[in-house]
């Protein structure tokens, strides 16, 4: 398959596991059951473009850049940042182990003048912005806006006036206060800040608490903030206005989940289309999975944005009016036909090439990462490729070849969290063994187990005597089940593992595993190579395909 027919298909992508466009002119939340947290979004100058952001932590290639026609359905375009952080080498040199929950929290998109800019804040160093004039193509390196430690949840206003404030939350992980809004000028073109904070908003000891993600607006005359509290599970979504970017501000709870199953509805971004309409993009966290995007219309009647119906909100709705009705649903499966790695992909870590590349063979080849001596489990191991789960039920199919230089050499299929369970072929003598690796709080530290599946021959040997390989393909499988109903009341998704020698019948194997999420992330599935062997040839992983089923 030629690039340019990989490009057409990917563009037109059709989810076979959830694609919220109904096809009758509504549509059923959520738009993305991805783990987009923390999304926010802009309309570009044409009115027709919608483009999404949403926080990416310690992941990489991070910032996902997503692009609508309707709000309804979504496709990934591009990512604004490369490794983290480019231009700084000892930002670089850090992030190169995975740096769980940390990097990039809950971004802000905004088009003024030309441009488009993402603004967000890294706990640990401070404020960030990336900017561009066209969100498919190159986004310039980032600038620090601000140095410094506990800034999270950055937000730009652009008045009138040409001048440019910046509100934020606070990390109480990193600043040790938290449940408070500041706001402080930048300089006009928002690459410095020229004035001192102000606390806008305070909801400690309120039912308030935990305010945060907040968005900056400005509407008929009033300066507007909309942000979360209450909490991120349990909490709701908070409108505030002032006659002055300073405050003060009175505020109002305009999204809450009242009687609905969608708990937590909040922090996300506003938008007024062209066609009189508004909407409300924002998350629901559902644990495992992550948290999810929903859409609700708003309604400015009362002066206040009412979100959802009457301030609940909605499941299925009417579609937004757009000039569009193309179908089309992230990114999923992959043939790995493509130079380039597909979009839904995503390191632990700072990317280097000895983790894998592309191949001119219609494979992906990932490289065995050398765990470094004492090892437990594989929490920081940085080369895995792994992308968000795109619904509450689905099947993960994938044909592998492991190629083994030397003893130790694995790799297979992973579900990953805090907890994580993979379906690996093991090098052991001149043979694999097919095992379950599991572990349960891998982020404190506690050794993971195998569990011995089957032994296999190779299914191909080198033949030179020159540092040969012995070789096993064979077919991974996980498959993810759940009650939709179960999740929204505590219910946990199973993962169940499967494997075949021939792509046709398909043995179940190992004990069954409970998916949890990640540190700020839902789980995420993909591939692990890894050897234990620091002094031996490097073994990998040729991916021939993934495909994602009901």
């Amino acid at each position: 398959m030629s690039l340019l027919t990989t490009l057409s298909v990917s563009a037109q992508y059709r989810s076979q596991v959830w694609s919220p466009d109904n096809g009758d002119g509504t549509y059923t939340n959520p738009v993305i059951n991805a783990d987009y947290s923390d999304p926010d979004v802009c309309v570009g100058p044409s009115g027709e473009d919608y483009y999404m952001t949403a926080s990416s932590f310690q992941c990489v290639p991070g910032l996902p850049i997503l692009h609508s026609k309707d709000l309804v359905n979504w496709e990934i375009i591009n990512y604004a940042l490369g490794n983290l952080y480019e231009g700084d080498e000892a930002l670089l040199q850090h992030f190169s182990t995975p740096q769980h929950g940390a990097g990039v929290w809950a971004p802000s998109i905004r088009f003024h003048d030309g441009w488009y800019y993402i603004y967000w804040g890294d706990p640990d160093f401070g404020v960030y912005m990336v900017k561009t004039q066209d969100p498919a193509g190159k986004w310039e390196a980032p600038v620090c806006v601000i140095k410094g430690q506990g800034y999270i949840d950055t937000c730009p206003l652009w008045d009138e006036d040409g001048r440019c404030y910046l509100v934020n939350g606070w990390a109480n992980s990193r600043s040790k206060f938290a449940s408070v809004l500041t706001v402080r000028e930048l300089s006009a073109d928002g690459t410095k800040a020229i004035g001192e904070p102000v606390i806008v908003f305070d909801g400690n000891g309120t039912e308030n608490r935990t305010c945060e993600g907040p968005k900056f607006y400005k509407r008929d005359g009033w300066y507007w903030i909309m942000c979360p509290a209450g909490g991120v599970p349990t909490g709701f979504q908070l409108a505030m206005r002032s006659k002055s970017p300073y405050g003060p501000y009175e505020h109002k709870i305009v999204l809450a989940q009242g009687k609905t199953n969608i708990n937590g509805p909040h922090q996300g971004g506003w938008v007024h289309t062209k066609y009189g309409e508004d909407w409300f993009l924002h998350f629901q966290d559902k644990e495992a999975y992550g948290r999810v995007v929903h859409l609700n219309p708003v309604d400015w009647s009362t002066g206040w944005p009412i979100m959802g119906q009457k301030g609940e909100p909605v499941s299925t709705y009417r579609k937004p009016k757009s000039a569009s009705s193309v179908i089309v649903n992230p990114v999923e499966s992959d043939e790995f036909n493509a130079p380039t790695l597909g979009k839904q992909w995503q390191w632990q870590a700072n990317y280097d090439e000895k983790f894998g590349t592309a191949t001119a063979f219609g494979t992906y080849r990932l490289y065995t990462y050398k765990l470094s001596e004492g090892w437990k489990n594989l929490w920081q191991v940085p080369n895995m490729l792994l992308q968000k789960t795109p619904a509450d039920e689905f099947t993960v199919t994938t044909k592998i070849r492991m190629t083994s230089k030397s003893d130790g050499q694995m790799g297979g299929l992973i579900m990953m969290g805090l907890d994580y369970s993979a379906l690996v072929v093991k090098r052991v003598g001149k043979s694999f063994q097919l095992l379950q690796l599991t572990c349960k709080d891998a982020d404190k530290g506690n050794a993971q187990t195998e569990k011995l599946i089957a032994t296999l021959k190779p299914t191909a040997e080198d033949k030179i005597d020159y540092k040969p390989g012995i070789h096993e393909d064979i077919y991974l499988r996980l498959t993810v089940s759940n009650d939709a109903a179960g999740v929204a009341h505590g219910g946990k998704p199973m993962v169940r593992f499967a494997w075949s020698l021939d792509g046709k019948k398909f043995q179940t194997c190992g004990d069954d595993f409970t998916m949890r999420q990640g540190k700020w992330i839902g789980a995420k599935f993909g591939f692990v190579s890894v050897e234990t062997d620091p002094k031996c040839d490097r073994g990998w992983l040729d991916a021939d395909w993934i495909r994602i089923t009901k």
